[in-house]
């Protein structure tokens, strides 16, 4: 399944990174803590967290994955925004609490 896929069965909004939508994801991780998703999230997760800075951007691109998801309908800060374009991971934004969101993205992961 791909971002893009994923985006649109979800209403995900797009904040950045657009270039990256056709990304195969391959998994999930949660967590806030940028030392967690460091140390154990795998290439092609999708990051389902409520951080909204620059640093996100920085582990998202060290660990290659398929996209941020911002919950809550937080917002990313604009130089998080900038890193996403120039790297073509996608910034998404949902308006659910993290854990509803993680249920949704695991299902569709599983059941496609």
């Amino acid at each position: 399944m791909t971002v893009r896929e994923i985006t649109d069965r979800l209403g995900l909004r797009v904040f950045s990174g657009a270039s990256g939508l056709d990304r195969e994801v391959t998994g999930g991780y949660v967590s806030d803590l940028l030392s967690d998703v460091m140390g154990f999230a795998r290439e092609g997760s999708v990051w389902v967290t409520l951080q909204t800075h620059k640093n996100v951007m920085a582990i998202a691109t060290l660990k290659d994955l398929a996209a941020v998801v911002i919950v809550k309908g937080l917002e990313p800060e604009e130089d998080a925004r900038e890193v996403s374009d120039e790297e073509g991971i996608p910034i998404l934004g949902a308006g659910e609490q993290t854990f509803e969101l993680a249920g949704e993205i695991y299902n569709l992961l599983r059941n496609g």
